[in-house]
């Protein structure tokens, strides 16, 4: 039987260390600019909604950051896209932080936008190798390249969500992810260019040109 849901989520975040000093578990602990006090919990609903589906095709990214799975509780998911009901299967969930603005992660946009643009948003799921928020310490408003010691951390719970869906293509977004993922399956990894730093464009065609 598949196991899929909040059921996977559980499954997936239990194999996830604690948070520590420079590394945030999202769905463990609360940060102080949470505005809601249970506000770890409610990430991990969400990445229930999030993993309820039956997906054709699995993004994964380097890490979480600070702009995006931080507070949403998903990859490539923004408090902003959260605010404005932009993420299928959840709810508009109003404001997750205590910044003046919510927060916008260009790179979720891009990634949502290409998604609902081809028709697939409802048969994504999207992850990161590390599964974590990588930050200076001290500095949760920031993003840092995570270390190899911390990457095996992530390994568990991606290996976890592959076999979950093992019918699924598997998207590297970024060099990297690429590099992360050829060390952990013999499954067929196909490589899109990351959307930050000038790369939405390039982004999208690979994106499309996958999808067909």
């Amino acid at each position: 039987m598949q196991i899929r849901g909040i059921d996977l989520a559980r499954r997936l975040v239990r194999t996830l260390p604690e948070t520590s000093a420079g590394l945030f578990n999202p769905w463990r602990s609360r940060c102080e600019h949470d505005l809601l006090p249970d506000a770890a919990a409610q990430r991990l609903e969400r990445l229930g909604e999030h993993l309820d589906c039956s997906p054709r095709l699995i993004l994964i990214g380097e890490a979480c950051g600070y702009q995006g799975c931080r507070y949403s509780g998903i990859a490539f998911t923004s408090e902003k896209l959260l605010s404005a009901g932009a993420i299928p299967r959840i709810e508009s969930t109003g404001r997750l932080t205590s910044r003046e603005l919510p927060f916008s992660e260009p790179s979720a946009t891009i990634v949502w936008r290409q998604l609902h643009a081809m028709g697939m948003e409802q048969r994504a799921v999207l992850w990161n190798t590390l599964p974590l928020h990588p930050h200076l310490q001290g500095k949760p408003w920031t993003n840092r390249t995570p270390t190899p010691a911390e990457f095996e951390a992530g390994k568990a719970a991606l290996a976890g969500l592959l076999e979950a869906f093992p019918r699924a293509r598997i998207v590297a977004v970024g060099r990297h992810a690429g590099m992360r993922l050829r060390t952990l399956t013999s499954r067929s990894i196909h490589d899109v260019r990351h959307p930050a730093r000038g790369g939405a464009t390039l982004f999208a065609s690979g994106l499309s040109a996958l999808v067909g």
